[in-house]
């Protein structure tokens, strides 16, 4: 999710049902049984669906074919005779990073890579005014800023409803939260949205926009500062074409770094330059690494209770920070 936005083409439908996984992912497991009765498969998955049992078709695949996990015994490369080649795990993990990719050298910059740049580190420069600012009301409004940008903005809106569909908001409560998104300064609800639907489509693989398998780093924050690298991987984004066609996503799209710039000014109206600094770039920067801890220390650190054939991990101190968003293996494995 680039944190300067530009338009993607035209869109394509894109089917992002849960239902449309599953029978996806069944049609996988029919093949890798070698079953002959394709038959069987279409009555199997029209029975269930009949039923209304959309997240137990998801439950059954998961039981009939499990994935393999991707970690350091299956992703290590083994030369030809026989050793591990000189690949690097993660401090503390299993995960070894085999596609390493560097950003920040030895490449040419666009004007979206050095504006995303130069945003997030502005960003943390102020909050080296921190110490020198601080006071309770300061503190007050970057905690409330950071429950509505966070929760209601990132959490509920960006990624639970409009990522996954997972709920239905009447539509003015849908744009109210996902405005609040768009004060967390991570990119306008079209690119986020595209980004995240293209990691779970191709999770921890060459299309991953952000895998720990090239690099903890990369996958942390880096990968923003090098916005054509969705597009390299796969394509212009077609999968948002059920945002694209409503007006006020493709406003918000188009007039993105205003929004942020006008609440900076009410903000500093209200209570001068401590309301900047906490309200703003406090908050800012710790939501920022709470939303990047989810695609890197979830995929790093903590447990795997389902077998998702990736490297989704449940993490309980992340959990606590991001609102929940933590227990992601459960979220890869029931999203």
């Amino acid at each position: 999710m680039a944190l300067l936005s530009r338009p993607p083409s035209k869109p394509k439908p894109y089917p992002f049902s849960p239902l449309s996984r599953a029978i996806h992912r069944l049609a996988q497991a029919t093949k890798y049984l070698n079953s002959s009765c394709s038959t069987t498969k279409i009555s199997l998955v029209n029975k269930l669906n009949c039923y209304g049992l959309e997240g137990k078709v998801r439950f059954f695949i998961r039981r009939v074919m499990p994935m393999p996990i991707v970690n350091a015994a299956s992703t290590t490369p083994v030369s030809e005779n026989g050793r591990e080649s000189n690949f690097k795990k993660i401090l503390l993990s299993d995960v070894v990073v085999t596609r390493p990719r560097n950003v920040l050298f030895g490449r040419k910059w666009n004007s979206l890579d050095m504006g995303s740049a130069a945003v997030v580190v502005s960003m943390h420069l102020l909050c080296l005014f921190a110490p020198f600012t601080f006071n309770w009301a300061a503190l007050g409004v970057a905690f409330g800023l950071y429950v509505m940008t966070g929760l209601l903005g990132i959490t509920l809106s960006f990624h639970r409803n409009l990522s996954h569909r997972s709920f239905k908001l009447p539509k003015r409560l849908e744009y109210f939260c996902a405005y609040c998104g768009v004060q967390a300064l991570q990119g306008n609800p079209i690119d986020w949205v595209s980004t995240h639907r293209y990691h779970h489509q191709f999770c921890d693989s060459d299309k991953d926009p952000h895998s720990p398998l090239e690099g903890f780093w990369f996958s942390h924050m880096s990968r923003m500062f090098d916005t054509n690298t969705i597009t390299e991987r796969t394509g212009k984004p077609n999968n948002v074409g059920d945002l694209e066609k409503q007006g006020f996503y493709q406003f918000v799209r188009d007039t993105y770094i205003i929004h942020p710039v006008v609440l900076a000014a009410l903000l500093y109206a209200m209570g001068g330059l401590p309301y900047i600094v906490w309200g703003m770039g406090v908050r800012i920067v710790w939501v920022y690494h709470i939303t990047w801890l989810v695609n890197s220390a979830c995929h790093v650190w903590g447990k795997q209770a389902w077998n998702t054939g990736d490297l989704s991990r449940n993490n309980w101190w992340v959990a606590l920070l991001a609102f929940g968003e933590g227990w992601h293996n459960n979220h890869h494995a029931f999203e």
